[in-house]
């Protein structure tokens, strides 16, 4: 029974959250604004390359919903860009809900925006069965991590639209295989675009942004903007 019980709240947690994130995503529409999930774990690069779209997609007006445990480390970063920025601290969570994110939406001029990036916390397990609204899900992995860490963790990659491999130029250095990582990601997704690419050195950074580029302009029109 204490089994059965335990599940039962659990799916009714996530029920819950399916709710609000609905509630969410309606808000986004109704505002016309395409909001990015970026998703990945801490050091795989996901705070880089949201530096590096805001920094080159200036024909949008962007914000940014920086998600962490404790500090607002990344949510300085993104201000020192003279965006607009809300830090979610979790506490003890180990990922972004649609409760937390639906109030940091209250919080940004929607009307004066046309794409939102939303960091989630830095891991690949908490964050897959919490949907938060956006229209967009991105999975960033690092070659560093391993060539089986894509395979390890499924459950993200098969409700991503997008996987992104980086740091690509360190791969012969830490014996990783991008490739594999790409066909392990496509089996998981049959649907999945995936890139690879390097922050660091630029290696297919425009296709990072041109992914971007064509999400943004599917922004609803509803608004009348």
């Amino acid at each position: 029974m204490h089994r059965v019980s335990e599940v039962e709240v659990q799916e009714d947690l996530l029920q819950a959250n399916r709710e609000l994130a609905e509630r969410n995503r309606r808000l986004l529409e109704e505002k016309g604004v395409v909001a990015v999930e970026v998703s990945g774990a801490i050091g795989s690069g996901k705070s880089t390359l949201i530096e590096l779209a805001v920094g080159e997609l200036k024909q949008y007006r962007i914000a940014a919903i920086a998600g962490d445990v404790v500090a607002s480390l990344d949510a300085e970063r993104f201000r020192r860009l003279g965006i607009e920025v809300v830090p979610l601290n979790t506490g003890r969570e180990c990922h972004l809900d649609a409760h937390l994110v639906g109030h940091a939406l209250e919080q940004l001029p929607l009307e004066e925006l046309d794409l939102i990036f939303v960091e989630n916390v830095g891991n690949l397990i908490c964050p897959a069965d919490f949907e938060l609204g956006a229209q967009v899900r991105v999975v960033v992995v690092s070659v560093t991590e391993g060539d089986d860490i894509v395979a390890k963790h499924p459950g993200i990659f098969r409700r991503a639209q997008l996987a992104v491999i980086n740091k690509i130029d360190l791969a012969s250095f830490v014996g990783a295989d991008p490739e594999k990582m790409a066909r392990d990601a496509r089996r998981l997704n049959p649907e999945l675009e995936v890139l690879q690419l390097s922050a660091r050195t630029g290696e297919n950074l425009s296709s990072w942004y041109g992914f971007l580029r064509r999400v943004a302009e599917l922004k609803p029109t509803s608004s009348g903007r």
